[in-house]
């Protein structure tokens, strides 16, 4: 048993929302309590303390989207890659790294991502694989790094048309393996969905094959117009706007989750409300790769529940709230819209989405949730409390200021020193598999 003491606790819990002097108590992977420090050290005289020396005790972060297929492009220059569109940018460059990303790859690629998550204090991440060299036992490969490394993870595999039916058969046989795999392990820091990439790479067979090898057990987790290739090809060769061939296939419903939805129009809105469908705002990479703002205030007015990724643009939640509402007030031309939509996103949506996948509640601290929890290095100038939160997580405080990271009830990083990780042995290993890939995407050593 474990009391996190002497800082400041916010617990994004309704009732009990913030305390000055602060602790937790936790024993395994639940919390027990929450409240004030003193009445806490009273009542657990017996748990061992550990200090977050002045910072801010809070829940570890949720990362609805990100791609650890990613991770080893920080850096790389592909020869002759400079894309105009963004489907340019998708073949040129990571349809083109996946392509060359083996196993050893994706467990370097995984690993590096994980220790960013750590760092950065991220406890949670819905990733969305994709390593077309290798396919079969990908997620495998991930799933052993997260349970190295101690980060809840829900994955998926990317299905696609776009490197023949061969390898989109692997894709499909890949997360049913997975999914099956995870049926019977029951292990409660993994998870599955059914990944499918943007619909322009997905024809009605593919769909009909999805469908059929996921056979209703879980949700999907699919890129939904995140450019106008989406909409466009489905209008052309099929009649139906996106999230209406979705529905045509059985895709929506709770438990599936959409990427972007920058595109999409009222009458697509309305049928992700009506089935309950979840969908996931990138911001920083919408910017990045051109392709617009998602309509987060219009989705929000429908009710539906929006959760923010990062696309693996950062691994940093708050750089990609701080760009979630900047680009939402920058789009609708108005200084006083998004801030409630975005931080709701962030601290309330990510949790509820997790929630569909993870039984013990996240993004919380109170009796019975998971013993996620951080402390950021924080020493405010201006006062502090539960009146203003938000704003100091917009304007002060940056995911490297992680200090303290818990993750399922393990110490995972301890006044900003990882703990039972060799990091430079880590970080060898991927510079290792990191120069291979680069040397093969540019034909030369490294």
């Amino acid at each position: 048993m474990y009391i996190l003491t002497n800082g400041r606790l916010i617990t994004r819990d309704p009732e009990h929302p913030y305390f000055e002097k602060g602790a937790v108590v936790y024993d395994g992977a639940a919390i027990l309590a929450a409240g004030d420090e003193a009445a806490l050290r009273a009542q657990y005289p017996q748990a061992k303390a550990i200090d977050a020396r002045g910072g801010v005790i809070m829940p570890a972060f949720i990362n609805a989207h990100t791609h650890i297929y990613s991770a080893l492009a920080r850096g790389l220059s592909i020869s002759g890659y400079n894309p105009t569109n963004f489907y340019e940018v998708l073949d040129g460059q990571w349809w083109y790294i996946d392509r060359h990303l083996t196993l050893a790859g994706t467990r370097a690629s995984a690993d590096a991502l994980y220790l960013d998550c750590i760092k950065q204090g991220v406890g949670t991440i819905f990733d969305h694989h994709a390593s077309f060299c290798e396919i079969p036992g990908s997620l495998f490969e991930i799933a052993r790094s997260a349970k190295e490394f101690g980060v809840r993870s829900c994955l998926c595999y990317e299905v696609s048309d776009r490197d023949g039916e061969e390898k989109c058969l692997q894709a499909i046989r890949e997360n049913a393996d997975f999914i099956s795999w995870c049926e019977k392990e029951q292990d409660p820091m993994l998870a599955a969905m059914f990944g499918g990439h943007a619909l322009f790479t997905i024809s009605d067979k593919t769909f009909e094959r999805m469908a059929e090898a996921n056979n209703g057990r879980t949700g999907y987790h699919i890129h939904v117009s995140e450019g106008m290739n989406d909409v466009y090809d489905s209008l052309q060769n099929y009649g139906r706007r996106p999230v209406q061939r979705l529905q045509d296939h059985g895709i929506l419903g709770p438990k599936t989750m959409l990427g972007h939805c920058i595109h999409v129009n009222t009458a697509e809105m309305e049928l992700i409300a009506e089935t309950g469908t979840m969908c996931v705002n990138n911001p920083e990479s919408n910017m990045g790769n051109a392709v617009g703002c998602s309509p987060v205030l219009q989705l929000f007015k429908h009710g539906i529940l929006v959760g923010l990724g990062t696309d693996a643009y950062t691994n940093d939640m708050l750089e990609s709230l701080k760009a979630a509402l900047t680009i939402q007030r920058h789009n609708a031309c108005m200084p006083n819209v998004g801030w409630g939509e975005v931080t709701a996103m962030l601290f309330q949506n990510n949790a509820r989405i997790a929630a569909q996948y993870f039984d013990a509640p996240l993004g919380v601290l109170k009796p019975g949730a998971a013993a996620d929890i951080i402390v950021m290095d924080y020493k405010p100038f201006t006062p502090f409390s539960d009146a203003n939160i938000d704003g100091h997580m917009l304007f002060g405080m940056t995911g490297r200021q992680c200090q303290t990271t818990i993750i399922g009830g393990d110490l995972k990083m301890l006044d900003r020193q990882l703990v039972g990780v060799d990091e430079e042995a880590v970080n060898a290993h991927i510079l290792e598999e990191s120069k291979k890939l680069w040397g093969e995407l540019n034909h030369t050593t490294y």
